[in-house]
């Protein structure tokens, strides 16, 4: 009777913190939806005025494998790590993480219209990526590695829970990942690491009155 209780309880704590950050949350879906859109269109525009690819001193020496498993599920893993992990257990942060990660992606799409450089030709095509409508899969959206800035940024909001190690472990994972596929320049990687770090950072000044995070 008392757990059935103290979960009833949590149940509506649930539904009242979800009520109380109603408009919050419905706007960050719509700066998500935004970004997504802006995304694709950025996604599109670099696979149309690809150029030609570049050597890497990394990748000259780094052989290909293929882990088109991981490239493809780890990034899966990780949103739905991450947005289970907000629902669950800091739902009333919820509106804050969805902001940051909608500007993360505003901001990658930006800078993916700056650059067009083709993937490497060596590069491991994801065999998984048949799976994926085409609409959302893009092979040179290059610069910055979405991948590794999307478990950075976990990493970012998370660092002071526990589950902040789960996100940092597969931030080089993620790394290892697209370098070992050649799908990404080298440059593509490391850049993610501080731009996702000014991005968490502009988003928390932008966000300042409904950030809890400190």
């Amino acid at each position: 009777m008392v757990k059935g209780y103290v979960f009833k309880e949590k149940v509506k704590s649930w539904g009242r913190e979800i009520w109380g950050h109603k408009y919050l949350i419905i706007i960050s879906i719509l700066f998500l939806i935004i970004s997504v859109v802006l995304d694709i269109i950025a996604g599109t525009y670099a696979d149309k005025k690809a150029s030609v690819p570049v050597t890497d001193i990394i990748l000259d020496n780094l052989p290909v494998i293929n882990l088109s498993f991981f490239f493809s599920y780890g990034i899966i893993l990780i949103i739905i790590v991450g947005l289970g992990y907000t629902l669950f257990f800091k739902v009333r942060e919820l509106h804050v993480v969805l902001s940051q990660f909608s500007l993360l992606v505003l901001i990658r799409s930006f800078f993916v219209t700056l650059t067009h450089l083709r993937r490497p030709t060596e590069a491991v095509f994801n065999s998984y990526l048949s799976n994926i409508p085409r609409i959302f899969a893009f092979e040179n959206d290059l610069f910055f590695s979405g991948h590794v800035a999307i478990s950075f940024l976990g990493f970012l909001l998370f660092r002071k829970e526990k589950i902040g190690i789960f996100f940092l472990i597969m931030t080089f994972v993620m790394a290892f990942t697209v370098l070992a596929m050649h799908v990404h320049y080298s440059i593509d990687v490391f850049a993610a690491l501080f731009i996702t770090y000014g991005s968490y950072k502009i988003g928390q000044r932008l966000f300042k009155r409904s950030n809890h995070y400190n």
